[in-house]
């Protein structure tokens, strides 16, 4: 059922969502928003779509001389690369220091999951104490039946040699420190700076993040400990990232009103959901601020972004005027910022953004002609809500090529407003493969991680963002960390991420946020920043050379490993995402190590098994066959969620199996090698089928 509003044909439940939960408490009048929201809609779809066509020509002319799709000169002559701007640095003010002057971890998390949506805005604080207790941070593992102390005493040691290294106490050993009523030393500044009591425990600052050092001996491991130390906390999600995008399977107005609804909650401070766990029902709601002794009170939750939907896709939740559904990411926008005004103008029960500014992340851009759409729009948005000009800050995902390549020109384009940037590689990669599908057989999956695009692309963005003056105003940001249970590898690698330059990177969970947390008390950051700032940016060559197989004499058994290892992810994603409607969750992978995914892994082995069937590595048959062994695996690793419906023997009728065969089979003629439109049709199917 629709309803008609200024032209616009709106789906329900959407226009009772808008008018009865977001509109009144904002004081707005529906009449005059929505003939806002029609003018918005008729000034910048049709400029939507043009950019669409435009992002198909320039496809379709690499396509025609593929050989070329890594040559400058050509890239430039079919302006697929445009000339570099002047030297310039971003002016974007009013920004909070979550983004601009500290350096943490940043959480992204699916806008569907109340659950998870609350676990990601209070992922602020971490108990150091927990993270390492209880993951392979560590060796060894706890001994089940309660607490083991020989475990504890390992964490213990390690949270104090932490201490002993971040913290230092001229004369002091955290390890073999006696508590005192209050110890004066702490009031100097050593490694790092005291900055107030909390009762007995105390808080400290370093390289511009928190650590809380709890102390109380009533608690069962504060009284065994000489200090009284029961616990250490570390402020660890800096912000966090609420997505509408990849990490969700929306494709109708009742999944995007439960996006929106969240987002509302979360703004207006009142989200809450209760769930059975340890076989109690449990409640979760936000965070309160933490305070402490002298006036002091730090943010107890994590700075939000959202993410909208890039400029592809269109939903069904809104049609235009001539018939047509609406760009979603135009929905999205005006959407997000409305709902965002309880936080701008003050009127939750908690303030996200301290400095009055809207951030929202914007994916999936190719190329600064449509960063300058965005910021267009978002001045469109800000009209429409009385808002200051620049009020709506933009993160600029940089993952597709177009925009990798010209990385200077789409930060000049939304200048005024950016406050992130960020590299990832499995999106990043997708794009490489698509845009080059032509030119050759590419490299096993494997191996693109040692490609020399994939070193230019990482350094090309810290740099460029470093010239650009993002230091001290917006993130330079690095991608995921995929395995949420292995923490000792993660210690061991995401360190780079810092070291780079980068001032914030996306971890899977909250305890893994506690984890890194560590790595940006070893870096500064900032400090880093200022000693490559002056390193010259890697040229355009290396990030356009093609990881094509050159002369690569391919093995039978190299072959069919790497379809199983493609077709495996894709099924073991692709019938959640079908059947459940789970847009992100841990997955096994082939060798049943649990992985995030998301659209975007989904896009690079699709994408791989299209371009070896183009170019004859693999055949149509070694695909089939491939993707009906994985059918049963992936049957075998579901084996005992009562809601997965098995794929192996129902090839024929089973809609995911469906869809990851055609995500292959059609993967060539996706737009940009996009996963979405394939994905939201058979989910559509699906859910009618249910109905």
């Amino acid at each position: 059922m629709t309803v008609i509003r200024s032209g616009l044909s709106v789906a329900e439940p959407l226009a009772r969502f808008v008018e009865e939960r977001v509109l009144p408490g904002l004081d707005i009048a529906a009449e005059g928003w929505w003939a806002g929201v029609a003018e918005i809609f008729a000034r910048f779809a049709p400029e939507n779509r043009a950019l669409l066509a435009k992002r198909d020509a320039l496809q379709a002319m690499i396509d025609a001389n593929p050989t070329l799709s890594g040559d400058e000169k050509f890239l430039r002559d079919i302006g697929y690369l445009v000339d570099e701007p002047a030297p310039f640095a971003i002016g974007t003010r009013n920004i909070d220091a979550e983004i601009a002057t500290m350096a943490g971890p940043q959480l992204v998390v699916p806008a569907l999951n109340a659950r998870f949506v609350l676990n990601a805005a209070n992922a602020r604080w971490g108990s150091l104490y927990d993270a390492l207790y209880g993951t392979d941070a560590l060796p060894g593992v706890a001994k089940p039946g309660g607490y083991d102390a020989e475990r504890g005493a390992q964490v213990i040691a390690f949270a104090k040699d932490f201490l002993n290294r971040t913290i230092s106490v001229p004369g002091e050993d955290w390890a073999t420190m006696s508590s005192s009523e209050e110890p004066p030393i702490f009031h100097d500044k050593g490694v790092a700076e005291f900055v107030s009591w909390r009762g007995n425990s105390l808080l400290f600052k370093h390289n511009g993040l928190h650590v809380e050092v709890v102390v109380d001996r009533e608690n069962p491991i504060g009284k065994g400990d000489p200090a009284g130390i029961a616990d250490v906390l570390l402020e660890s999600a800096l912000t966090a990232i609420i997505d509408l995008e990849d990490s969700i399977a929306a494709v109708d107005a009742e999944d995007k009103v439960t996006a929106y609804a969240n987002w509302l909650g979360l703004m207006k401070g009142d989200l809450e959901e209760s769930f059975e766990k340890g076989g109690r029902r449990v409640t979760r709601t936000l965070n309160p601020d933490r305070t402490y002794d002298q006036g002091v009170t730090l943010p107890g939750r994590a700075l939000l972004f959202v993410r909208n939907v890039g400029h592809l896709m269109t939903t069904p939740a809104l049609h235009l005027a001539d018939g047509s559904e609406a760009p979603e990411g135009i929905l999205d926008a005006i959407l997000t910022s409305t709902i965002a005004l309880y936080d701008v103008r003050g009127m939750g029960r908690y303030r996200n953004s301290r400095a009055g500014s809207i951030y929202i992340v914007k994916p999936k851009m190719h190329g600064p002609e449509e960063c300058v759409f965005t910021n267009a729009l978002f001045d469109a948005v800000e009209d429409l809500l009385v808002l200051s000009r620049h009020t709506i800050k933009v993160g600029v995902m940089d993952e597709e090529r177009r925009t990798s390549a010209n990385l200077a020109a789409c930060i000049h384009a939304v200048r005024d407003r950016i406050v992130f940037i960020n590299t990832g590689f499995l999106d990043r990669t997708g794009d490489e493969i698509h845009t080059s599908m032509r030119a050759g057989p590419m490299v096993p999956k494997g191996e693109m991680k040692g490609a020399d695009w994939i070193k230019a692309y990482e350094d090309r963005n810290v740099r460029i963002g470093l010239a650009c003056g993002l230091s001290g105003k917006a993130q330079i940001g690095k991608g995921m960390w995929a395995a949420p249970d292995r923490m000792a590898d993660m210690l061991a690698q995401k360190i780079a991420h810092p070291m780079s330059g980068a001032n914030t990177a996306w971890v899977p969970s909250p305890t893994a946020a506690t984890l890194h947390a560590l790595h940006y008390h070893q870096v500064d950051v900032f400090a880093r920043q200022k000693e490559i700032a002056g390193e010259a940016v890697p040229g355009l060559k290396p990030l356009l050379t093609v990881p094509l197989a050159v002369g690569r004499n391919w093995q039978a058994e190299e072959v069919a490993q790497e379809l199983d290892n493609n077709a495996q992810g894709i099924l073991g994603y692709v019938v959640r995402w079908i059947d459940q409607g789970v847009g992100c969750s841990k997955v096994p992978d082939i060798h049943d190590i649990g992985l995030m995914e998301d659209r975007a892994t989904l896009r690079i082995s699709s994408q791989h098994m299209a371009n070896w069937l183009l170019h004859g590595v693999a055949h149509a048959a070694d695909i089939d066959a491939a993707l009906s062994r994985m059918a049963a695996k992936v049957d075998a690793q579901n084996a005992a969620d009562p809601l997965y419906r098995p794929m192996a023997g129902n090839e024929a009728t089973s809609l995911a199996f469906q869809a990851a065969r055609a995500l292959v089979f059609e993967g060539l003629e996706q737009p940009n090698g996009y996963t979405e439109p394939l994905l939201h049709r058979f989910r559509a199917e699906a859910k009618a089928v249910a109905r």
